[in-house]
């Protein structure tokens, strides 16, 4: 194949792909693949057995994923005491999804419900300590709505 002929970006891939550095890459993918359906495109083991690269995909979506190489500067959430990253996973039934990633040894950091901009909507963080906001549009809002329940939301803490 010619330099012309090289997609710039891969078949089946989009312009952002989730990069997950874990402490135990192996066990995550097991746990993706119990919580999320996760399939398996690949994986690439070092020497010592350590992955270098592996890759999932969820939905539509690829997730690639390495251990934690601390001579690389490569660590995971639970060696720096968290992430300020979260997932966003969009589902055809969010309730299901919560509670099979709780099944497989996610914990809520955020119970599903119903929120103002038109998802239903809950995070869980997984244990290797990233966390997915997992959704399922439920309703549109237009934006004007969705502004009025922010605001109302915002005041409503302020109260509490």
């Amino acid at each position: 194949m010619t330099e012309a002929q090289v997609k710039a970006i891969p078949e089946g891939m989009h312009s952002i792909t989730p990069h997950l550095v874990c402490d135990g890459a192996s066990d995550a993918i097991a746990f993706y693949k119990r919580a999320f359906g996760a399939v398996e495109e690949g994986r690439m083991a070092g020497p010592d057995g350590k992955l270098m690269h592996a890759m999932v995909r969820i939905g539509d979506s690829t997730v690639m994923l390495v251990d934690e190489f601390p001579q690389w500067h490569s660590f995971g959430p639970k060696t720096l005491k968290g992430s300020p990253v979260t997932i966003h996973l969009y589902v055809e039934n969010a309730d299901a999804v919560f509670a099979k990633a709780l099944e497989a040894g996610a914990t809520v950091k955020m119970p599903m419900q119903d929120m103002f901009w038109g998802d239903r909507y809950g995070v869980v963080e997984d244990p290797f300590g990233h966390q997915w906001s997992i959704a399922t549009h439920i309703r549109d809002v237009s934006p004007e709505e969705m502004q009025q329940a922010a605001k109302q939301g915002c005041s409503d803490a302020a109260k509490a």
